[in-house]
């Protein structure tokens, strides 16, 4: 009767923390490492200034699949996203990226939408238009003519992404756009990083995060 009872208790609880909402991160519902990077991210949200901390390791976002730690919510409809990204410390690799993301998946080969800001400054909007295909260079990548960018925007309307940005204390400037019809009108919009050396654990701090619909 005890070992009965034992066993109902265990089946119980295993139950209840599989089925355990997400812990929501300030306005967004999970944080996952996609792909799975040799070492682990994460992401928190500071109450009292509102930043939000990211570290993610991977090897890249690119070719045929990613690795990287993502902060995300499901989304449906059109969205204006914005936020300010400062990376910390000098990092490893000059290729470490920060920024939005629009995915249709965890997958690690999910098509998927990004503004990015990179560690050596290079600013650009890119994509895997389907699931499993190449990303490729410069054929899905839409370049700033600015460097050094504080603010990155990224706004869906139907199937269309715009993605503008700012320099500190400037107005915000377009870059360009793309459309994504393989994208469907529930996504995953999210802040993400990935270290682009899976032996290294990058850091950035993500200010005045707004998300309007």
């Amino acid at each position: 009767m005890k070992t009965t009872y034992l066993l109902i208790l265990i089946i119980t609880i295993a139950l209840s923390v599989s089925f355990a909402p997400a812990k929501k991160i300030g306005v967004f519902q999970q944080s996952v490492d996609v792909g799975n990077p040799k070492l682990s991210g994460s992401a928190q949200y500071n109450t009292q200034t509102k930043e939000y901390t990211l570290k993610g390791s991977g090897y890249n976002i690119w070719f045929e699949r990613d690795e990287f730690q993502y902060l995300f919510k499901n989304l449906t409809g059109d969205f204006t996203a914005t936020a300010d990204f400062e990376f910390v410390g000098a990092g490893t690799d000059p290729h470490r990226k920060v920024g939005w993301m629009v995915r249709e998946s965890l997958d690690d080969n999910a098509s998927h939408i990004s503004a990015v800001d990179h560690g050596d400054g290079l600013t650009v909007l890119q994509w895997r238009e389907k699931k499993g295909m190449a990303m490729r260079d410069p054929e899905d990548e839409i370049f700033s003519p600015q460097k050094s960018i504080q603010t990155i925007q990224l706004e869906r309307k139907n199937d269309e992404y715009t993605m503008r940005v700012a320099k500190k204390g400037e107005s915000l400037q377009t870059v360009g756009s793309h459309t994504m019809s393989n994208l469907s009108k529930q996504v995953m919009v999210g802040l993400y990083i990935c270290s682009h050396n899976p032996a290294k654990v990058e850091e950035a701090i993500v200010r005045n995060v707004q998300i309007k619909q």
